[in-house]
């Protein structure tokens, strides 16, 4: 449903190299980028920012600016990346979705979106989705 929208409208998708991505989260990805990664993980807005550590207050200088910090960005890029790769291994985005948001044995008991708080726990989701993916259940 989303999905679509999601590659279509992300810097994720529209970076044809590695340093195009960079360069667009240095720079600041705008507003509208997370407000697309808000509608495509179906998820209240203020939740969402919550688990981006944008506190409300920014959140709002960041809406009238029209344009995210770089670490702001940065995680708004994870985000939309684990919910891509989720959406391959699952191959529907509500069951995508739903799993990004609920408690996972394969994380300790952890919600993913929470365990990615940081690149290091986006990576061990990613992991855990590679191992879905292929039936590795180790």
């Amino acid at each position: 449903m989303k999905t679509a929208t999601l590659e279509k409208k992300t810097h994720t998708a529209k970076a044809k190299h590695p340093t195009d991505l960079i360069r667009q989260i240095q720079k600041g990805l705008r507003f509208i980028e997370l407000e697309t990664l808000q509608h495509s993980l179906d998820m209240p807005f203020e939740q969402l920012a919550a688990k981006l550590c944008i506190s409300r207050s920014t959140l709002h200088r960041r809406k009238a600016a029209g344009r995210l910090s770089p670490d702001e960005s940065d995680r708004v890029v994870r985000y939309s990346r684990l919910l891509k790769h989720a959406t391959r291994v699952f191959v529907d985005i509500d069951r995508a979705r739903a799993w990004l948001k609920h408690p996972q044995f394969g994380l300790g008991g952890a919600v993913p979106l929470d365990y990615a708080s940081t690149e290091a726990g986006a990576r061990e989701v990613e992991n855990l989705l590679g191992r879905i993916e292929y039936s590795v259940y180790t």
